[in-house]
C-alpha cells in the first residue's frame, strides 16, 4: 500500500529537522570537547557534552523507528487502523525532535559565547 502523502509530508519534515539536530548537535560536540579538555571538572560542560551526545543517540534512534513504521505502513496488509496509529506516533515524534533541535541550538550557541 502506498504511503498517504500527508504521513510522507511528515516523514519528509522529520528527516529534516533530524538532518539540522544532527548537524547542531555535532556543532555543538565539536565546541564541547576543547573547553573540556581545558576545565574537565566543569559540571556545566559536562551535562551540556552530555544533552548533546544523547542528542546524537536521539537522532539515529529516530531515524531507526522511522524506517520500522515506513516499512509497516507500506506492506500490502497495513491497515487504515495501523497507519492512523503510525501517523500520530509520528506526529509525536515530530514535536520530540523540534524539543531536541532547539535545545541543541540553544546549547550550541551558549557554547559559542563560552567566555
Amino acid at each position: 500500500m502506498p504511503i498517504p502523502s500527508e504521513i510522507q509530508a511528515l516523514i519528509e519534515r522529520l528527516n529534516r529537522e533530524l538532518n539540522e539536530t544532527e548537524q547542531a548537535a555535532t556543532e555543538g560536540l565539536n565546541r564541547a570537547r576543547p573547553l573540556l579538555f581545558r576545565f574537565p571538572d566543569n559540571a556545566i560542560l559536562i551535562q551540556i557534552f552530555a544533552f548533546l551526545n544523547n542528542a546524537i543517540f536521539f537522532v539515529d534512534n529516530s531515524r531507526g523507528r522511522i524506517q520500522t513504521i515506513v516499512d509497516s505502513i507500506s506492506s500490502a496488509d497495513a491497515t487504515a487502523e495501523v497507519i492512523q496509529e503510525r501517523g500520530e506516533y509520528l506526529a509525536t515524534l515530530l514535536g520530540q525532535v523540534i524539543e531536541v533541535k532547539i535545545n541543541a541550538n540553544r546549547l550550541k550557541t551558549r557554547l559559542e559565547n563560552w567566555p
